[in-house]
């Protein structure tokens, strides 16, 4: 099964220019999703403590992962929707400016991260999120995609920062 027949190019979308990757038809159909889940699930590190998901299209990947690996997830949400003690970090978007928080005990000095999101574009929210992490004594030291933009380089950026990159679609 080619997961690239679930994602349909949007042209122009959000802004004039821009090719927007809709992955909405994967999740109407389970086979794909189940098979999208089981080769990310194959791409992840062999040792790690909690995998960390980026509010909102990231939980829909990382929900069924934890599922499958036993581990807990941290959830990395927009600002204001945590209730408890958090950490904040704000950070510059494509179209705009961002903030993220994490609640403050969700991950503990010196645990290693795996970071689930749907697309990777230029890296700026992963970048955030390692930030966010490390800020905590923590580390992401793998991000896990759905989609790698590869033409707009964010892998390279979360290189730099030492997190491996697994993606699997490239566009």
């Amino acid at each position: 099964m080619n997961l690239k027949n679930f994602v349909i190019d949007i042209p122009n979308f959000p802004e004039p220019g821009v090719i927007f990757r809709d992955i909405t038809p994967l999740f109407l159909n389970p086979a794909a999703f189940e098979k999208a889940v089981t080769d990310l699930s194959h791409l992840l590190p062999s040792s790690f403590d909690k995998l960390a998901a980026v509010e909102s299209r990231g939980f829909l990947f990382a929900a069924p992962l934890v599922r499958q690996v036993k581990k807990p997830l941290v959830v990395i949400r927009k600002a204001g929707k945590l209730p408890r003690e958090k950490q904040s970090v704000t950070y510059n978007l494509e179209y705009g400016v961002a903030t993220l928080e994490i609640h403050k005990d969700s991950v503990e000095p010196g645990e290693k991260i795996v970071l689930v999101d749907d697309v990777l574009a230029t890296g700026g929210t992963v970048e955030a999120c390692c930030r966010l992490i490390n800020s905590l004594g923590a580390q992401i030291i793998s991000a896990l995609f759905f989609i790698e933009l590869s033409y707009l380089n964010g892998a390279e950026r979360l290189k730099q920062l030492g997190v491996s990159v697994q993606a699997l679609l490239t566009y």
